[in-house]
């Protein structure tokens, strides 16, 4: 490995204090999900295990981004140069490596030394310091950069500051948990704040938006898989909560819906963490944010659930939690997210009393939810392709009665022929007008070949419209009018829907 360097990863400082049986556990678990995380940089990596840190050789260009993503890990040390540990060669090669480093800075000399040597830690400060002293000026309370040394048995090792990683515990030693991940900014980082304490994940979606939602949602769900759970593989539920949101409108009263809607989602919840042998559901609720978080509210919902409720954003505020989000990667994906949670108009309870809630839960169907989780769809989230991030999101072969179609074609293929009701748009001016469109409407495109569209419809996606491409442009559209003109009153096409 031509360009391998080794890095010295320490551990995060909760795992110092666990007894020796637990310590051994977690670092074994922490090697693991190392090795899973150089895994996916594609370049060649050597871990080796050590009662205080790990020792990684590998190119640190591909290793850091990931290793700092790593929980268990407090921090990292790139090497900067190995040689024999001789005090005279520790400071011909510090000065050397690090003067232009410290001109016109403060700076201190930090040694560590293990092993039977004719010289001491104080000693390599001592002397490294004065060969610097010329380039800089000593601060040992503040220094602006800090110069270390670490001598182990033969081996002297010379590099600076140590890089911030993630802390926590290795994931995987904390149990097994299932989020309830609505796509915004705080499930995302709910999620976040239980795999950073060990806690292995795994992802229900229910889903009341359709399609882009689910999309959008499957996007922040990778983000976390991909970028904060090595060693782990997570999986994403997705339920169509569809039949369930009517029954609550049509059934229950206006401002009781929000809480029977949350009891459901905790009953759906509660089902597939029994079905996955997971311990507890974690919320992304704070209290206090909205309605259905009061205390009194989050007491009524708790009986909903078979097994704990963990809240680990209980006593966040949005602005918290938003720049958590940005820390984490995960804001600009939430930002596109709609609300749709949001299903009563009117005002909700505040104050709700458990009896009253669990009586207006009582007038759904009590199969509707055992229905719903059975027919879940279930994604890999690590196995996921950039392509199945998109097709299967952006195509519709089928025109809800209250959706805006735009005809992308040029004017004059727009004059000889177009779908009864289509608006004419080009396709620079609606990117242009994105962030202006309704977003509690849905917009289906249509262009020659639906190729053009497809592209579009995933932009628009991408800017929080629910926006699609018709599949196979306007030849599809003109089938899908033939068939509604012959189709019987109130029927559908054979084969419409997504």
């Amino acid at each position: 490995m031509a360009t391998e360097r080794l890095m010295i990863v320490r551990l995060a400082g909760e795992i110092a204090i666990k007894s020796r049986r637990t310590r051994s556990g977690f670092l074994r678990r922490l090697e693991s999900n190392l090795e899973a995380a150089l895994a996916t940089t594609g370049g060649e990596y050597e871990v080796e295990l050590d009662w205080s840190r790990v020792l990684v050789r590998a190119d640190p260009a591909h290793a850091l981004p990931v290793l700092v993503r790593v929980f268990g890990v407090n921090s990292i040390a790139v090497v900067e140069a190995e040689l024999p540990a001789d005090l005279e060669e520790i400071v011909r090669k510090g000065e050397a490596l690090f003067r232009d480093r410290v001109e016109g800075k403060r700076f201190a000399v930090r040694a560590r030394r293990a092993g039977e040597h004719d010289f001491n830690s104080k000693d390599i400060e001592r002397q490294l310091g004065a060969a610097l002293v010329p380039y800089g000026k000593v601060d040992l309370t503040e220094p602006e950069i800090t110069v270390r040394v670490e001598v182990r048995g033969e081996d002297a090792w010379l590099y600076v500051d140590d890089i911030p990683a993630a802390g926590g515990f290795p994931l995987g030693v904390g149990g097994h948990a299932l989020v309830l991940l609505s796509g915004g900014y705080d499930s995302a980082v709910a999620a976040w704040q239980v795999l950073k304490r060990g806690v292995a994940v795994d992802y229900v979606f229910c889903n009341l938006g359709g399609d882009a939602y689910e999309r959008a949602v499957v996007q922040v769900g990778k983000r976390l898989a991909d970028e904060w759970s090595y060693g782990t593989r997570p999986r994403l539920h997705v339920i169509d909560c569809g039949e369930l949101v009517d029954q609550i409108r049509g059934r229950t009263k206006e401002s009781y819906q929000q809480m029977v809607l949350k009891r459901v989602m905790y009953r759906i919840g509660s089902a597939v963490a029994a079905e996955i042998g997971a311990e507890a559901i974690v919320t992304g609720e704070a209290l206090g944010q909205v309605s259905s978080q009061t205390l009194t509210n989050l007491v009524a919902l708790e009986p909903a659930a078979d097994v704990p409720v963990l809240r680990p954003l209980l006593t966040f505020d949005k602005v918290e939690i938003v720049e958590r989000a940005r820390e984490i990667g995960t804001a600009a994906l939430s930002e596109q997210v709609k609300e749709y949670c949001a299903i009563a108009p009117g005002r909700p309870v505040t104050a709700a009393a458990e009896r009253a809630v669990a009586a207006e839960e009582a007038k759904l169907e009590t199969t509707a939810i055992e229905r719903a989780v059975a027919e879940r769809k279930v994604l890999d989230l690590r196995a996921l392709t950039p392509m199945d991030l998109v097709a299967p999101y952006i195509f519709i072969d089928t025109i809800p009665d209250d959706a805006v179609v735009l005809d992308c074609r040029t004017e004059k293929e727009y004059a000889a022929w177009h779908l009864p009701g289509a608006e004419r748009r080009d396709e620079w001016d609606l990117l242009a007008e994105a962030r202006r469109l309704d977003r509690d409407r849905t917009y289906i495109l249509y262009c020659a070949h639906g190729t053009q569209t497809a592209h579009l419809a995933e932009q628009l996606q991408r800017e929080g419209v629910e926006a699609y491409s018709f599949r196979g442009g306007v030849r599809g559209v003109m089938k899908f009018a033939e068939a509604m003109a012959t189709a019987p009153a109130g029927s559908m096409p054979a084969g419409g829907g997504r």
